[in-house]
């Protein structure tokens, strides 16, 4: 449900079509008379909020989409909230109500596209968190192989899916632990674009396993847990502090599941800030699906990199390590640069062997909602193959 985070987070990109019918005194600082969202945020961050979403991976050829926020909350939790957040100095903790429901809907420039919705809650004052949500999407995407076993040149693959995700966490005692159980579920048809072009592609000792993978409907139902420790100062642009994650998924044909494997996935990001004007930031993740088989490539775990496009280098076996180091300019401004290593093997044990794929890239932040310590901005970033534009709200990761 990162998806659902994102969305939220991208809310402030709605001021430009709001501003007319608002106060445009509602748009910049006191402070500094800079351009501003903290002053709209706090007294409209809830009711119906619809959100574009631009989409620049080059894996989906761009494209567009809207998602439509929906804040649920009693008047009187509303407007404790409100005087929460003007009374805080760091009103990001009451930017979102006890719950927010979403609606998404995007189309790519390779014929994809993608319809869903989640819902996010928050109970016993955060104590209890969900996240669920589920859709149907029509993706197209180019097939390049598994780990190091590389197709001649990639073959584009079709897959259509329903997917249904849900997490539900509880927090333990007064600590910053979250545990709880977290289910996946996806039933997909995959079909490549010419079966001729994916067979004559295939190495001719895997032909048989892939194309028979490659051009069937198949279903993965997996439940588990997730374990979760967050330290960050701003869930939106932190500066300080820890997240790991920790989620570990059996799926099996008890549960509906055509194939049977184990996947584990942990990250852990880690925010320093070394003075009042540098920051820096490291993040490492490991992902591995235990498998006697292939698995279908939207199951398959994938170096996620700026630079990178969408699964284009998959593998049983994950493992990425990034670096970022920004600086502060002013109140409003920072640059930062950053780099990254990923690699994908269909071994844990050949990771290490396995090729580096090396990213690298530059970009700026705008502070828009200084009350939230909510940054903007953008990044390019060189990967092996492409030089890839992002547009980001709040943290990369």
């Amino acid at each position: 449900m990162n998806t659902l985070f994102t969305q939220a987070k991208l809310a402030t990109l709605l001021l430009l079509s709001y501003l007319p019918q608002t106060n445009a005194s509602q748009f910049f600082d006191v402070l500094d008379g800079q351009f501003d969202a903290s002053q709209y945020l706090s007294e409209n961050a809830y009711g119906f909020l619809p959100v574009p979403i631009i989409i620049t991976d080059p894996a989906l050829d761009g494209g567009l989409g809207v998602t439509g926020l929906f804040f649920h909350e009693s008047a009187q939790d509303r407007d404790k909230r409100l005087k929460s957040m003007q009374n805080s100095d760091n009103a990001a903790q009451h930017l979102m109500p006890p719950s927010v429901s979403a609606v998404i809907g995007a189309y790519t420039g390779n014929g994809s596209y993608f319809a869903g919705g989640g819902h996010m809650g928050f109970f016993k004052q955060g104590r209890i968190r969900y996240m669920g949500g589920g859709g149907y999407g029509d993706i197209n995407l180019d097939f390049f192989g598994f780990g190091d076993i590389s197709l001649s040149k990639p073959v584009q693959i079709n897959t259509k899916a329903t997917a249904i995700m849900q997490t539900l966490k509880f927090k333990i005692a007064d600590s910053a632990f979250y545990i709880g159980p977290t289910h996946r579920y996806i039933n997909a048809e995959i079909s490549p674009s010419k079966l001729g072009d994916l067979v004559a592609n295939l190495p001719p000792e895997w032909q048989e396993a892939l194309t028979e993978l490659l051009t069937r409907s198949i279903t993965t139902s997996g439940i588990g847990f997730t374990l979760e420790y967050d330290s960050r100062d701003n869930f939106f642009s932190p500066d300080e502090g820890l997240k790991y994650e920790l989620n570990y998924l059996w799926f099996d044909d008890k549960i509906a599941s055509d194939v049977d494997y184990q996947l584990t996935e942990l990250t852990a990001l880690h925010y320093f800030k070394l003075n009042k004007n540098w920051r820096t930031a490291i993040r490492a993740e490991v992902n591995f699906a235990d498998s006697e088989e292939f698995l279908p490539p939207y199951a398959t775990p994938y170096v996620d990199m700026r630079g990178i496009p969408a699964m284009r280098y998959q593998g049983k076996a994950v493992a990425i390590t990034e670096l970022e180091v920004a600086y502060q300019i002013n109140l409003r401004w920072q640059i930062n640069a950053f780099a990254g290593i990923g690699k994908a093997s269909n071994d844990f044990s050949d990771l290490t062997d396995t090729a580096s794929r090396i990213t690298k890239g530059v970009g700026f932040r705008y502070l828009i909602a200084r009350r939230y310590g909510f940054d903007m901005g953008f990044d390019i970033a060189k990967g092996p193959e492409d030089t890839v534009f992002y547009i980001q709200a709040g943290t990369a990761w």
